[in-house]
């Protein structure tokens, strides 16, 4: 039996007025059309910072600045097992004033209702886990 290759990948959790920032992704690759955490797979020595700095500059054209790490998961997609790192992170622009790179809608919703989404199965893990931390209180 082969071993699983070993990778990070992140998601950027942005709140504000008490709701968060999703993303519906383009029509190709293997979560086409869904919602989505904007973020992306780790390059090998980066920091989880370094890669979310760099994923929200390649799919959003924005800076932003990295908080605490909020949820994450485990899962498998092929011949690979990654962990899935949240953070909190912090934009320096409104959302009508992003480039939609790898995104056809980006939109504030509340945590609540991110539950009725087609999320990827790794996202709906993250969420589960933002609902009981942040509305189970």
């Amino acid at each position: 039996m082969e071993e699983l290759i070993e990778r990070t990948t992140t998601a950027g959790i942005c709140f504000k007025d008490n709701k968060v920032l999703i993303g519906k992704r383009v029509d190709k690759g293997s979560i086409a059309c869904k919602w989505e955490f904007p973020g992306g797979k780790n390059r090998w020595g980066e920091t989880i910072e370094d890669t979310l700095k760099r994923e929200f500059d390649e799919e959003l054209g924005v800076d932003v600045k990295v908080g605490e790490e909020l949820a994450s998961c485990d899962f498998v997609n092929k011949d690979t097992h990654y962990t899935l790192k949240a953070h909190q992170i912090f934009l320096d622009k409104d959302i009508e004033d992003l480039e939609l790179r790898e995104h056809t809608q980006l939109k504030w919703e509340e945590l609540s209702a991110l539950k009725d989404y087609n999320f990827a199965d790794s996202d709906m893990q993250i969420i589960k886990q933002l609902i009981k931390k942040f509305e189970d209180k």
